[in-house]
């Protein structure tokens, strides 16, 4: 199946300094695009992998779950690791929860974690019926495009598949018992109004991550999607400033000022 036009992965081979982009569930590398394409012109290795059926159709998602999607983003962080001093794991909603697993698992090996709305719970009652219901129906409305930024739009499905819901559901849940296993220094960004995803996930992985280096910003102007909206530019200068603090490479360069 053909990839959607705008959600091809992206890559750039840059300096010592890697990052490693998550995005999203039933999104795509569009979602981060900018943010990656500022990261590279600023001289950084970037990866933004597509997720395993994502960026098709919601029908390639139904047959996938959560080990294909953690698969992708474990095998991209091994190869930046091939090449880069230092790696930097970084996601948006379910991406965020990918990238505190990828700091729970290989410690030492990722240098820091920035998570914008990151996801840690399918809500709702309708979490407690997709054992059941995946097999009844295949799929609900989709999650794509909370945006308050007028005339930005996600690229995204507009069903979500019960199947894959399922598998992401057993996902959060998995990740969230080894919170306590990551220690590296997190920057952690987050919209007040999030109609995708609520504060609480926030501030329970807040409360179960072991890192003491921990930073948290309010994004006051932007809904769940925060990377394509108000307050993209905030977090791309954020996050770059945060991995020039803890890689002074960065800086030697002159990236970390934006030069």
């Amino acid at each position: 199946m053909p990839v959607l036009p705008g959600a091809e992965p992206f890559r750039h081979e840059g300096g010592e300094v890697g990052v490693l982009l998550c995005h999203g569930f039933t999104g795509c590398p569009q979602s981060l695009r900018p943010w990656a394409g500022y990261l590279a012109e600023r001289g950084l290795t970037v990866s933004l992998p597509l997720l395993p059926g994502h960026g098709t159709r919601w029908q390639d998602m139904q047959v996938t779950g959560w080990q294909d999607w953690y698969a992708e983003v474990d095998r991209e962080l091994r190869l930046l690791r091939e090449r880069c001093a230092h790696v930097f794991v970084a996601g948006l909603s379910m991406g965020g929860a990918l990238a505190l697993r990828l700091a729970a698992k290989h410690g030492d090996a990722v240098t820091g974690v920035v998570v914008v709305n990151p996801a840690n719970k399918v809500h709702g009652l309708s979490a407690y019926a997709l054992p059941v219901a995946r097999h009844v129906v295949r799929t609900t409305k989709g999650i794509a495009s909370d945006i308050a930024k007028e005339g930005a739009a996600e690229l995204g499905y507009d069903r979500v598949p019960l199947h894959a819901a399922h598998s992401l559901r057993t996902f959060f849940r998995l990740v969230d018992g080894e919170l306590p296993q990551v220690t590296q220094p997190l920057l952690l960004l987050r919209s007040p109004q999030d109609h995708v995803v609520p504060p609480a996930d926030s501030a329970r992985i807040l409360s179960r991550v072991s890192s003491v280096d921990v930073t948290e910003i309010l994004l006051e102007h932007s809904y769940h999607v925060a990377t394509l909206d108000h307050d993209a530019d905030r977090i791309f200068e954020e996050s770059l400033g945060f991995i020039g603090r803890l890689a002074p490479s960065v800086g030697k360069e002159g990236t970390a000022a934006g030069g």
